[in-house]
Order: C-alpha cells, then structure tokens, then sequence
C-alpha cells in the first residue's frame, strides 16, 4: 500500500519581501514612493548620490548628480534590473564602503525595517555624508491600519506585510536623527487604502488617497522623512590676547603738580570780604 505524500506547502508570498513587492500592495507602495523620490531629489544638488537596498525603485531617477550608485542590501533580489547609469556596490548597510563625508545624497528605502540595528546604518549614513547632505529614509508607518492588519496577524494567522520586517515608528527615527545632529525638513505619509489584496479591491479604494490625506494624514500606511546633517562650525575673526589689561595713567591735579593747594573762587570770595 502506497503511503500518501505529505503535500508540499507552498512558501507564502506575502512572507517574502521580494515577492511582497511584486503583489497588488506592493506595487501600490513602489509607484507612491516612485513619486515621492522623485519630487524630492530632484532639486538636490552635488557629485554624489548613494542608494541602499530596493533596487525596483530608481529613487535618483529625476536627479542631476552626475555619480548615482546603489549599494544592494542583504533581502534584496541578487539579479534586480535597474537603471543602466547607476554603478552596482557591493557592501552592507552597516558597513558602508565609503570614504568619511564622500556622500551628497543617501536614500533609505525600507532600509532600517529589515536590518537587526537600525541605528548602526544611521550612524554609518553620517559618517559618509558631506557637510549639509541630505538622507531621505521612507518606511511602513506602525500607527496605521495596515499596521493594526500586520499587529493582529498574530491572532488571524496571516500576516499583511512581509513578517520580516520590524517597522518603526517615525517619531523614534526623528529622534535617531535628532541625536546624530540631523534637522528634518520636510516628510510626508501616504498611501491611506485599506489593507486589501487583490487588485480590483485596491482600485476601489482610490477616493481615500485625498480624503486621508486631508482628514488623517498621519496615519497613512508609509512615511517618507528627509533630513539634512548640520555641522557646526566656529571661525576665529582674530587674535585674542589673554594677557592683563595695562593700567591707566592715574593724572594729577595742576595744583599737586605746582607744589601748593589751588585755591577755589570760593576762598577768593571770602577774602575780599
């Protein structure tokens, strides 16, 4: 008798990053921030332009530096096409191989979601970027309904999101940021449908993008935050002498001067009397 073959399961798609990206929601999530990229990018300015992780977003798309290069990160698909201009490196995000302030421009898509310290790779963003270069980090927003959908998938079974990933509130990357000396200048959250599936489902939910982002723009199921790294630094205008001050000449009045006491007009007065 021959013995049943267990079935094999089937990894889920919504399990994986790579293949998440490439569902309804996932390509909802890559065109939002492809817009996003690229009103933000696109009057920046310098030589050189860095891009971790997620190479199906051209994030440096619409802008001008002449260097654009993508550092691929450990989840990333090992065969992505990408953009033909960009120079492909080969390194972690925790252990860039740049040189100290090499970078104009860094973009952190999804980047601190899927790495075990966030604040290593923030670090590490610093130490590359020039004096007043820009990083622009975008992220799964914890405060939404998708990120209620993915917190009670510990109760329905399946998760929404790529169970991966360990999304962080934006509050606390603005504080990461505050702490390494960086002032944020702009952000925006998006993408406000329901955490649906199946294309025509998303379709219909599209008169929630404006409604959400007049009622409820903060709980908008990604965030996009740029920040510029702000250096202080302090000019000397000349030589300070540390040495003590002369003293003034003490003057003497005319009569000590001439031996003998001036008299007032007062004693001149009583005399004539």
């Amino acid at each position: 008798m021959n013995q049943a073959r267990p079935e094999q399961t089937k990894p889920s798609s919504w399990s994986s990053w790579d293949e998440w990206l490439s569902s309804p929601p996932g390509q909802y999530v890559l065109k939002w921030q492809q817009a996003q990229f690229d009103h933000i990018v696109s009057d920046i300015f310098g030589y050189h332009a860095l891009q971790i992780g997620l190479p199906q977003l051209q994030g440096l798309k619409e802008n001008r530096m002449p260097l654009q290069m993508i550092l691929r990160a450990p989840h990333d698909r090992p065969h992505e096409q990408h953009a033909a201009t960009w120079q492909t490196i080969s390194g972690l995000p925790d252990k860039l191989p740049f040189a100290n302030q090499s970078i104009d421009l860094v973009l952190l898509p999804h980047v601190l979601e899927f790495t075990d310290d966030p604040h290593s790779v923030l670090r590490e963003v610093n130490r590359i970027l020039m004096p007043e270069g820009r990083v622009v980090i975008s992220g799964f927003n914890p405060a939404s309904l998708w990120g209620l959908r993915q917190y009670c998938s510990h109760l329905i079974g399946q998760p929404y999101l790529p169970r991966e990933g360990q999304f962080i509130d934006l509050l606390r990357i603005k504080d990461w940021l505050k702490l390494l000396d960086f002032s944020v200048d702009r952000g925006r959250f998006g993408c406000y449908r329901l955490p649906l599936r199946s294309e025509a489902g998303m379709s219909k939910m599209g008169f929630l993008e404006k409604a959400g982002d007049r009622w409820w723009p903060v709980l908008g199921s990604v965030f996009m935050v740029s920040a510029i790294k702000r250096v202080s630094t302090l000019t000397m205008v000349g030589r300070i002498d540390l040495g003590k001050p002369a003293k003034n000449a003490q003057l003497n009045p005319v009569s000590n001067l001439q031996g003998h006491p001036r008299s007032s007009g007062m004693e001149k007065l009583e005399s004539t009397e």
